[in-house]
């Protein structure tokens, strides 16, 4: 532990957010240090754990600049090309292939 408090699952006091629930309503962290943590129980393996931080130190999420939202696009779009083929494949390619589906399998491929 790192010295903080440890609440079961869904029992954490009011005025603390995971960092989802925090995203959800349009605030960040903001550098803080983490509050507190939870721990949901599992029957075969250690317990799941969240974080928590103060609702009260939370800030606004930053605005989406036009240099973000084009960096992004830009990153989206990579994602979406193949590097055996170079065409869009209309999807995120599944870093499990590492190229589109038709790349991935060209004998299981048919006429419509």
């Amino acid at each position: 532990m790192g010295g903080f408090p440890v609440y079961r699952w869904r029992l954490a006091p009011d005025g603390l957010a995971t960092g989802r629930q925090l995203r959800a309503a349009g605030l960040r962290p903001g550098g803080q240090d983490v509050a507190a943590q939870i721990e949901r129980p599992r029957r075969r393996r250690g317990p799941l754990i969240a974080y928590l931080y103060r609702l009260d130190l939370a800030k606004p999420v930053r605005p989406m600049t036009p240099a973000r939202r084009a960096a992004l696009a830009k990153a989206n779009a990579a994602r979406r090309c193949c590097p055996i083929c170079r065409r869009d494949a209309g999807y995120v390619i599944p870093a499990s292939l590492g190229m589109c589906t038709p790349c991935a399998y060209p004998d299981e491929q048919r006429v419509a």
